[in-house]
């Protein structure tokens, strides 16, 4: 998607030109008050809602009366957005680019000002992996370096930086934290590149490590290992790896979103230091 084109987390930068959000969203919005005040809802930080997995998050935590803080380089178009806080809640910011990141982060330490500094859930889910020019995975041959450490940037330290930027709001919260692995972080995938799959192996060590420090202030940090999920972005050739799956069939975005949420809730308040596979069995 170009830069310039409208955003909205509800139904990303395609639907956005219609103006129109989803029914449930918009009935969501109206029944807790579009206008409700800050500080007396729970807060969430999320990176890459404007299509797939943060898409589908973004409307389940908002059905729930969560304020949603959204993180993107896209720009948000209010116009073509009915969401009446969405130019208050959206961040424009480039996690390749780890000094706008840090600009990112004061921004959101800013807002959360709104409702006394309260973090309750930041949700790592913006990931790149990029392919070679006919669309082919990059094997750990063909990387170039440029592309080990942009993939690195936003898929492992722009999580980090936002979790460590982010630590005073989400202890005051007594937060959650949810990294988005991949299941190409424990196996060799057909699509997926060597630098995306070393991320994730990365990020989800990282969980564990973060679950052990984080843990003593009490913010718990977990991770969900998605498998092949129907989100319009697949590789050509996802839908025949269905077939072979435990569940036969593709995962939905909306299923992974109900996983984030959980943990992010009150019922997972023992769940620390794990990674939930969301796979259809494709792990085993």
């Amino acid at each position: 998607m170009e830069e310039n084109k409208p955003y909205c987390p509800f139904h990303g930068a395609e639907e956005a030109k219609t103006g129109s959000a989803p029914a449930a969203a918009s009935e969501s919005l109206s029944a807790k008050g579009g206008n409700r005040a800050k500080d007396r809802c729970k807060t969430l930080v999320l990176t890459g809602a404007s299509r797939g997995i943060g898409h589908a998050a973004v409307k389940r935590f908002s059905s729930e009366g969560w304020r949603v803080i959204t993180c993107s380089r896209h720009s948000f178009s209010p116009q073509a957005c009915p969401w009446a806080e969405g130019a208050d809640d959206h961040i424009r910011v480039n996690l390749a680019d780890a000094e706008d990141v840090g600009r990112a982060i004061a921004e959101i330490r800013r807002r959360l000002e709104d409702n006394g500094g309260y973090l309750h859930a930041l949700v790592n889910n913006a990931g790149i992996s990029p392919k070679s020019e006919g669309g082919a995975r990059l094997n750990s041959l063909e990387t170039t370096m440029q592309i080990w450490r942009a993939v690195f940037q936003v898929n492992f330290y722009a999580p980090i930086m936002l979790a460590r930027g982010l630590f005073a709001e989400l202890k005051a919260g007594r937060g959650a934290i949810v990294n988005v692995t991949s299941i190409a972080g424990s196996r060799v995938h057909p699509f997926a590149g060597t630098a995306y799959a070393t991320s994730k192996a990365a990020l989800a060590a990282l969980t564990r490590e973060m679950a052990s420090d984080f843990g003593p202030h009490n913010i718990r940090v977990n991770a969900i290992a998605p498998g092949e999920i129907a989100t319009g972005i697949l590789s050509p050739g996802t839908e025949k790896m269905a077939g072979h799956l435990p569940l036969r069939r593709l995962g939905r975005p909306e299923e992974v979103a109900d996983t984030i949420y959980y943990l992010c809730g009150e019922e997972a308040a023992y769940v620390t230091g794990s990674e939930i596979h969301i796979n259809g069995g494709q792990h085993v």
